[in-house]
């Protein structure tokens, strides 16, 4: 596994033969190309079988998570990309057709999985360009051509209202999140949760897994970690992240950390730096 961070692309080459990811999401479009071995995962209430060559496509926030198929495992390559980065490729894109009115809308994945050997192939090439050492520009020309070829043809469009959901529940989820949001390092209850929304406990925990396609913990722990990555790339120890992040010790964070990111907190931070 080797991650590397350029300019708002990170990118993920990993062989995972045991390894099961918990259930999460990323801040960021997630694409991605299998390159051996069957990788399987669950999104959008669908089983999915990635195959050598098929294509990975999370949008921002959307929970999945991930384990092999076979024995064998699996490999793949994964880039991170900034929402706003893919924002600024796109609105360019519109502009140079003359479809300014669609800079309030945003652009989904319509399918978290696809077989597209063209999209395949850019999305290699673009693995392959943001890998090269001194040569971030070349590997943000690769993956702009990639993200864009790969929305343009298994995008659509989303105006910010219609996918807002106005309702009153949804407002109470919302006040719910970014109680999480604002209390990660607190070992929160699901009373206090319940009593944000002003709901019964169990009527919460399945009213935010319906809303959010995760339980409140599992939002949860994908807070902490989130928080934990910033404050490790910051220059914190490890004991003392654990500490500020809500984790009851270091071998808790680490534990979790795995389960999310693939592997150990140090393991992750040396490899970001190197990069």
């Amino acid at each position: 596994m080797r991650p590397l961070a350029s300019g708002g692309v990170t990118l993920l080459n990993a062989h995972f033969t045991q390894h099961r990811f918990e259930r999460h999401s990323h801040e960021t479009y997630s694409i991605g190309v299998t390159r051996s071995g069957v990788q399987t995962f669950a999104c959008r209430g669908a089983r999915h079988a990635s195959l050598a060559g098929d294509v990975i496509l999370f949008n921002p926030d959307e929970p999945h998570d991930g384990s092999r198929g076979t024995e064998a495992g699996f490999g793949y390559s994964m880039l991170y990309v900034d929402a706003a980065l893919v924002h600024s490729w796109m609105g360019d894109r519109d502009a140079a057709g003359g479809n300014s009115h669609h800079s309030m809308a945003t652009r989904y994945f319509k399918a978290p999985l696809v077989h597209d050997p063209q999209g395949a192939l850019l999305l290699q090439q673009a693995v392959a360009a943001v890998a090269e050492r001194q040569e971030s520009l070349h590997g943000e020309e690769r993956t702009a051509a990639a993200i864009v070829a790969l929305l343009g043809r298994h995008g659509e469009l989303r105006r910010p209202w219609a996918a807002a959901g106005l309702d009153a529940g949804r407002q109470r989820m919302a006040l719910v999140r970014e109680y999480l949001d604002a209390h990660f390092a607190d070992d929160v209850t699901v009373q206090a949760l319940a009593t944000q929304a002003g709901l019964s406990r169990a009527h919460l925990t399945r009213a935010f897994t319906a809303t959010y396609g995760m339980a409140p913990h599992a939002y949860l722990n994908m807070v902490r970690i989130r928080q934990a990555q910033a404050a490790l790339r910051q220059g914190g120890a490890v004991a003392d992240v654990a500490a500020a992040c809500g984790f009851a010790d270091q071998s808790h964070l680490t534990r979790r950390f795995k389960g999310q990111v693939g592997m150990a907190p140090g393991r992750w931070l040396a490899q970001m730096q190197a990069g």
